[in-house]
């Protein structure tokens, strides 16, 4: 199902409410897919940890601390902060996080970011197309294929020479980093939501 790119003012922060107070499930809804294949394994220090919440990803901190002290999402950040979602990402969750690094938002045409920075409405619902309502884990991830977004539209799932693409574009290239609120997966670019 395809929805709008930009969400009025007052359905994305009932978005953002439910995605903080209600999401209960650990799995978005989505559609299975029909083999499975082996994410892209994270570097030793940034093995995948256990499902369940645990101390040291109490200790590490939520997203947004986790985020910060990795370095390399300064650009995601300062969107977040822009886009009023900082808040948010330090919630109860439990949240998915495609992140784009700063090479990643490097990527996109000259002045695209500079401009969105300029109109948080649009920078939102951007932000949130890489949410997921839920903790999804890289093994759950492989037999998915798509997942829906706290900002409406679903990103599309696709296992290509064991590594995971999202809208066939985008790759995964580190998985489960865990936070007190949920886990991040690092993306190489960011995902854009369909136009209509």
């Amino acid at each position: 199902m395809k929805r709008t790119l930009l969400l009025p003012l007052a359905a994305a922060a009932a978005i953002v409410v439910a995605a903080c107070g209600g999401a209960s499930s650990t799995v978005a809804p989505a559609t299975t897919a029909p083999t499975e294949a082996p994410m892209s394994s994270a570097p030793a220090s940034e093995a995948p940890m256990s499902a369940a919440p645990s101390e040291s990803a109490a200790a590490m901190g939520d997203i947004v601390d986790v985020a910060t002290k990795a370095g390399s999402f300064k650009t995601l950040l300062t969107a977040a902060t822009a886009a009023g979602l900082v808040d948010t990402l330090k919630g109860a969750g439990p949240f998915t996080v495609f992140a784009p690094t700063d090479d990643a938002f490097a990527k996109l045409p000259a002045g695209t970011l500079e401009g969105l920075l300029k109109d948080p409405e649009a920078l939102k619902a951007i932000l949130l197309y890489h949410v997921v309502a839920g903790k999804v884990t890289s093994d759950q991830v492989v037999k998915l294929t798509s997942a829906d977004s706290v900002g409406g539209p679903a990103i599309k799932i696709t296992v290509k020479d064991g590594s995971v693409y999202l809208n066939d574009t985008v790759k995964v290239v580190t998985t489960d980093i865990e936070a007190s609120n949920g886990v991040i997966h690092v993306i190489d670019g960011v995902l854009l939501p369909p136009s209509s």
